[in-house]
């Protein structure tokens, strides 16, 4: 068995092993067999989207590929950990893998929010928190994407976060790319990352597609507009399934 296919098969395992420990279960998954290539975005669970994890693991079993997920950059700062990113055909940024991707009708899937929705404490959690990061959108123009949200409930109750790491290293004056080491949570054996995750439930649903908007690309005025408005779009329809999965009635989107 080749490295790359050593590695695809060890991270297959190990999300069907934890879509197992979390009782996974997953809505409108037809959309995906229906809709390729798409860009897949979605809420950025506690601490690791594990959720979105779990779905490139169902995604391999359903759709007989692993899907390209855009994963933290600072990985490709040490190499060790730059060979396990292109062995599970992961990127950090756009380039001639994600449009070999498309081209083959595959998913590319990505967590907008990154480390900082990610790393909070406990007390603030199902809260899409985006803010004005609309690089995830300019990457679906530009591969002419329609772009699938998805969202989950239980996956900010794997660890109750102690503090918001982006605050902590605001603080303590480290670089915001880095903040997510700062981050600390408690498992039912401990601190992360030496306990498991507590054993909630993932009930994860994907949502109706949405296109970007056209916009005449010499007219930035009309380009950022354009951007905005899905993004809005984008970030309500997020925010909606997870209010709608957590029980709760109102949208709670921070905007900036």
């Amino acid at each position: 068995m080749s490295g790359e296919n050593l590695a695809q098969s060890l991270w297959i395992q190990h999300w069907q092993a934890r879509a197992r420990y979390h009782r996974y279960e997953v809505e409108g998954f037809e959309i995906l067999e229906r809709t390729r290539p798409a860009l897949i975005v979605g809420y950025h669970g506690r601490p690791l989207a594990y959720d979105m994890c779990i779905l490139t693991a169902k995604i391999h079993e359903r759709l007989g590929y692993l899907p390209h997920g855009v994963v933290h950059r600072g990985l490709e700062m040490h190499g060790k950990l730059r060979e396990l990113v292109d062995a599970l055909g992961f990127v950090t940024d756009d380039g001639p893998e994600l449009v070999a991707a498309v081209e083959r009708g595959e998913h590319i899937v990505t967590t907008p929010g990154g480390a900082g929705e990610g790393c909070r404490s406990m007390f603030d959690d199902a809260r899409v928190s985006w803010g004005r990061n609309m690089g995830y959108i300019k990457l679906a123009y530009r591969h002419g994407l329609p772009i699938v949200p998805v969202a989950c409930s239980g996956s900010d109750r794997a660890y109750h976060g102690l503090w918001n790491a982006a605050t902590m290293a605001a603080k303590l004056q480290v670089p915001r790319l880095w903040s997510f080491a700062l981050w600390a949570g408690v498992g039912p054996l401990g601190l992360y990352p030496l306990s498991p995750p507590w054993p909630v439930k993932f009930r994860q649903r994907i949502g109706a597609p949405i296109h970007v908007e056209t916009f005449d690309p010499d007219d930035h005025e009309a380009r950022d507009s354009a951007l905005s408005r899905t993004h809005d779009r984008v970030t309500r329809a997020v925010q909606t399934m997870l209010d709608d999965l957590n029980g709760r009635a109102a949208p709670r989107v921070r905007r900036l």
